[in-house]
């Protein structure tokens, strides 16, 4: 009798590297991800970069409503199969209207109830991600899967190596918390550095309008340009005033001139921002 040989194993999806891709397989793991969001039958999620499905499912398992987009064509039947009660979009995130997809819309300014955001998102487009997170109208919450260097340097606390504009911007109008690492071997392939769960939760009251927030971040971003230097220095070298115009800014936002751009807390920034505005800058 001929014996018959084996079919092969069915072979999983091969990671694309332009698209930065890793995968998450472990059930525990993305269960406690899903946890962190914390969506109720109440909520609608939407989740960036769904991949094989596999916090898809988690997800849907908690939440009323679930919006995954996934931009490689090659998994989206995948996840399609294995989360049915999910709306599958094959796009660029960075493309769509989250707010919109989700149907929310907020009626006083602050975070949208019931609106959630979270993914295992590419290494390659964090921060624009974040930034998109953080278009109002905001989600009640938002939970990313980043490099672990990436959630250190949004959590950090001034004075701190790793503090620096991402911080200021992102703590300027949410609360940050870092609740668990997760070591590179959950991952397939293993990426070259751990990664960490980033929890983000929209601040009912930002510290800075949404009107001021292109001038905030070209505040903050020109200071830490010159994050070493006293602030009159710095202010000086932003704006292009004489030593006494700067001086009176900072007096007028209650900063010593003497202390660092490194130093300043997030609602510091704010006051030095306000101040700057009343003496006749306008973040050009």
């Amino acid at each position: 009798m001929t014996r018959r040989s084996r079919p092969p194993a069915r072979a999983g999806p091969r990671p694309r590297r332009r698209l930065a891709q890793h995968f998450l397989s472990d059930p525990r793991i993305l269960a406690r991800i899903a946890e962190a969001l914390g969506p109720t039958p109440c909520d609608t999620v939407v989740e960036i970069g769904a991949g094989t499905g596999g916090l898809t499912a988690a997800l849907a398992e908690r939440a009323g409503r679930l919006i995954a987009i996934e931009k490689d064509p090659a998994l989206v039947p995948e996840v399609r199969a294995r989360v049915p009660t999910a709306t599958v979009i094959e796009a660029d995130a960075l493309e769509l209207d989250w707010a919109a997809l989700a149907g929310a819309a907020s009626e006083t300014g602050g975070p949208v109830e019931h609106y959630l955001v979270t993914g295992n998102i590419p290494y390659n487009v964090t921060s624009p991600l974040l930034e998109k997170a953080l278009e109002p109208p905001r989600p009640a919450r938002i939970v990313f899967l980043v490099q672990r260097e990436v959630a250190e340097r949004v959590a950090a606390g001034p004075g701190t190596r790793e503090y620096g504009a991402l911080s200021v911007g992102v703590q300027a109008v949410a609360a940050v918390e870092v609740p668990f690492r997760v070591a590179a071997g959950a991952f397939s392939p293993r990426p070259k550095v751990e990664s960490a769960v980033l929890r983000l939760t929209p601040l009912r009251s930002p510290l800075v309008g949404d009107a001021e927030r292109a001038a905030f971040r070209r505040l903050v971003v020109g200071l830490f340009g010159f994050r070493r230097k006293q602030l009159n220095r710095a202010v000086r070298e932003l704006t292009g005033w004489e030593p006494a115009r700067a001086s009176g800014a900072l007096a007028a936002a209650g900063l010593d001139e003497r202390a660092r751009p490194e130093t300043l807390a997030p609602a510091e920034f704010v006051r030095l921002l306000g101040a700057l505005v009343d003496a006749g800058w306008r973040g050009a």
